[in-house]
C-alpha cells in the first residue's frame, strides 16, 4: 500500500533533521513509526483482552484442584 502524508512546515523540518541525524530517510522513519503504532495497538488491544478474561473460571466448581492438575503433569 502506498500512501501521501501531508506535514506541515514545522513537521517536515522535524522529520528532516531527525532523518539527518540517524542516517535515515524520512520514509524509513515514517514506516517505523507507522510500525511501532500498530504494535502498540496491537499490546494494548491484547492486553484489553487478557484483563477481560480474568476471572473467566473464578466462579467454576466442576474443573479440579489445580494442586491435581500439578501432580498429574508431574508424574514421570
Amino acid at each position: 500500500m502506498t500512501a501521501n502524508v501531508a506535514l506541515n512546515d514545522q513537521d517536515s523540518l522535524a522529520l528532516r533533521t531527525i532523518a539527518e541525524q540517524t542516517g535515515k530517510s524520512a520514509e524509513e522513519l515514517i514506516y517505523e513509526a507507522i510500525k511501532e503504532l500498530i504494535s502498540g495497538f496491537q499490546q494494548t488491544k491484547r492486553l484489553d483482552l487478557l484483563r477481560q478474561a480474568r476471572g473467566m473460571w473464578q466462579s467454576r466448581d466442576d474443573l479440579p484442584e489445580l494442586e491435581t492438575l500439578r501432580a498429574e503433569m508431574n508424574r514421570t
